[in-house]
């Protein structure tokens, strides 16, 4: 099994793309130009990373990290996808973490952050591309790309880093009118996790978990699932989902404890069965 550092490796080159700034709702607030560079030095011991923006009508701004080892608030699963943020959420802190996924040359990353009253407060999405290859050209996510039977694996990291932990998962997606079912089945012999949501333009509305969650279906395929305001001493999760061709689709997914504290990132992937 790779190491962390191994996983890392696997976003090295050049990242061309953008930074497109969401109010909550997912209604689209600016788009920023970007080159992201990840550089490893000294033998593949060292990694420089460089972020550039161009933002309209003003100079580059440019930030430069080095760094030789990862942050406990950080994540990599075996092809390099990854996720950083809080590892605690608390009362009247800012909180939030970056999801991100990785094809051959794309990337898809997803910040969510929560303000100090506890709602959401700003989504970014970055869509990025290997500098010399094809951007991608998926068009915006829809309630019927996500109908159907699903089926896959997700693979589960842990901030602890004991083994990761494989198995199957199961999804039943039904739409009737303006209302979406999911069925959830993960892992063998697990009990089917249930939830009914309304569908609000392009935005899924699910109240009748522990946490009120939005689902919003963004452009290139992607879909950003968060609570609309975080609950105190209930389990959470943030989740980005994208749409790489139609009926295959990769999850991940950055749970939190009912105490708040972050326990696991999991990826799946998954391809529709029916």
């Amino acid at each position: 099994m790779a190491s962390q550092w191994q996983r890392l490796l696997k976003n090295a080159g050049r990242w061309v793309g953008s930074f497109t700034q969401l109010s909550p709702n997912g209604v689209p607030i600016a788009d920023t130009p970007s080159v992201v560079e990840l550089q490893p030095l000294d033998h593949g011991n060292l990694m420089c990373q460089t972020i550039t923006k161009q933002p309209a009508g003003a100079p580059p701004q440019e930030t430069v990290l080095q760094y030789r080892s990862l942050a406990r608030s950080v994540l990599f699963l075996e092809n390099g996808a990854f996720s950083q943020g809080s590892m605690q959420w608390g009362p009247f802190s800012e909180f939030g973490a970056e999801l991100g996924l990785i094809a051959e040359n794309q990337r898809l990353r997803l910040v969510q952050l929560f303000n100090k009253n506890r709602e959401l407060h700003q989504l970014t999405l970055i869509r990025e591309h290997r500098e010399g290859t094809p951007a991608s050209a998926r068009p915006p996510l829809t309630v019927d790309d996500l109908i159907g039977i699903w089926e896959g694996q997700a693979t589960t990291v842990y901030p602890d880093l004991r083994p990761d932990n494989t198995g199957p998962i199961r999804l039943v997606v039904g739409r009737q009118e303006s209302t979406v079912t999911q069925t959830l089945h993960f892992g063998e012999g697990s009990p089917a996790i249930q939830s009914q949501g309304l569908i609000d333009g392009d935005r899924l509305l699910f109240t009748t978990g522990s946490q009120s969650v939005q689902v919003l279906l963004l452009p290139d395929g992607a879909s950003s699932t968060c609570p609309i305001a975080i609950e105190p001493r209930k389990p959470l999760f943030l989740e980005v989902g994208w749409l790489l061709a139609p009926g295959h689709r990769q999850r991940l997914i950055r749970q939190y404890s009912a105490q708040g504290a972050w326990v696991s990132l999991t990826l799946v992937d998954e391809r529709r069965v029916e």
